[in-house]
């Protein structure tokens, strides 16, 4: 039974509960929402590319068109994201569709591990991500099995090449390691993606297709 003094409250008719009820049920929905498991989407479910950081794409992809030769689709890494979060976009530009997985960051740019892309770094060395534009080269069997290579575009990425940054696969990097621990482990800057999700990436973006990664 409510205590009396709630019976003298204020009363919302058309909702059938009082206003101080009612704050109470918005903030433990907040609560709820903000406490909620880190898998709150299904695995592979994304709401897609942010429109802004997919314009800017878009752009460094016409500054550096003329190194492109397959434009049809092309990746997008939005580390705003936590690790735990789909975040590196497929998309096809000509009907706007976009498949999303999970893709890890580098170490250096995590220091603590706490699932959060906090630094960028473009060093030899730094076991960090780079932002900017990237071209797609050709595979290789290398110490990660079948990757691809990737030649940075840009002044923030420009030392991709010597530091062997590339497309891999990782054991660190699927669903389970998200619903294990809720976050991804951490590569040494370089696009680990999901065993599962390897032949996809690879096959949609073959050499000559650009790659931009970067944060909102």
């Amino acid at each position: 039974m409510e205590p009396v003094e709630h019976l003298n409250r204020p009363y919302h008719a058309a909702s059938g509960m009082n206003v101080l009820s009612r704050r109470r049920f918005f903030a433990w929905s907040a609560g709820a929402l903000l406490s909620a498991p880190a898998l709150a989407r299904a695995p592979g479910q994304s709401a897609g590319p942010p429109p802004g950081l997919l314009g800017r794409a878009k752009a460094s992809l016409d500054l550096h068109g003329s190194r492109i030769s397959s434009r049809e689709t092309i990746g997008l890494v939005d580390f705003s994201a936590p690790s735990r979060v789909p975040r590196f976009h497929i998309v096809d530009l000509a009907n706007g569709r976009s498949e999303t997985l999970l893709v890890a960051h580098g170490r250096g740019s995590d220091p603590a591990h706490l699932g959060w892309l906090e630094k960028f770094s473009n060093q030899p060395g730094s076991a960090a991500s780079s932002a900017g534009a990237y071209l797609t080269g050709g595979t290789y069997e290398g110490k990660h099995g079948h990757s691809r290579r990737l030649i940075g575009l840009d002044q923030e990425n420009s030392n991709a090449e010597a530091r062997a940054i590339v497309i891999h696969s990782a054991w660190y990097v699927g669903d389970d390691m998200v619903r294990e621990t809720g976050k991804l482990g951490r590569s040494e800057g370089c696009l680990a993606v999901s065993p599962a999700d390897l032949d996809v990436v690879l096959a949609r973006l073959g050499p000559g297709s650009f790659i931009y990664a970067d944060k909102v």
